[in-house]
C-alpha cells in the first residue's frame, strides 16, 4: 500500500473521529446538560473542558492528528490524484481548516476559556444566568457549524477512498 493511501485512510479515520466527537456534543452532551441550573451547567461544562485543556493524550492525538494528517494527505495527493480528486481533496481540506479548526480556535476555545475564568462560587443567580446566556447559544451555534462541516469533510474523504 502506498504512502498516500495510508495517509488518506489515517486522515479519514481521524477526521471522522473529530466529526463524531462534535456530533456527540451537539446531540448528547449539550442537550444533556442544558436542563441543569445555570451554576451546574457551567460547572459541568467546565469539568468536561478541563479534561480537554489538560491535553488528554488520546483526544489531542485525534484532534491535532486530524489537522496534521489532512495537510499531509493534501500535499501527497497533489502528485497522486486526478484533477477531480485533487479538487475534492483541496475542498475537503479547506472546509476542515476553515469551518472546523478555525472556529474552534477563534470562537469555541475562547468561549471555553471565558467560562473557565469565572468564579462561579462568588457569582449570584443573575450573573450566572448572564454568563450562561453569553456562552451557551453561541457555543452551540458554532459547534453545529463545526459538526456539519466535519461530517461533510469525512464524507468527501470517504468518497476519495472509494475512488482509489
Amino acid at each position: 500500500m502506498e504512502i498516500f493511501h495510508l495517509a488518506l485512510i489515517t486522515t479519514t479515520l481521524l477526521c471522522s473521529l473529530v466529526a463524531g466527537f462534535l456530533f456527540a456534543f451537539a446531540v448528547v452532551v449539550m442537550p444533556g446538560i442544558s436542563s441543569l441550573s445555570d451554576q451546574d451547567f457551567i460547572r459541568a461544562f467546565r469539568a468536561m473542558d478541563r479534561v480537554i485543556q489538560k491535553n488528554q493524550p488520546i483526544f489531542m492525538l485525534v484532534w491535532i492528528g486530524s489537522l496534521i494528517m489532512i495537510v499531509i494527505s493534501t500535499i501527497l495527493g497533489i502528485s497522486e490524484l486526478s484533477r477531480v480528486q485533487q479538487a475534492l481533496l483541496v475542498i475537503a481540506t479547506s472546509l476542515y481548516l476553515l469551518s472546523v479548526q478555525l472556529p474552534t480556535v477563534a470562537i469555541n476555545i475562547p468561549l471555553n476559556n471565558k467560562l473557565q475564568s469565572l468564579s462561579v462560587e462568588k457569582m449570584d443567580a443573575d450573573a450566572l444566568r448572564v454568563a450562561r446566556d453569553e456562552f451557551e447559544a453561541r457555543w452551540k451555534y458554532w459547534n453545529a457549524i463545526r459538526t456539519v462541516f466535519a461530517f461533510i469533510t469525512s464524507l468527501m474523504l470517504i468518497i476519495l477512498l472509494l475512488l482509489q
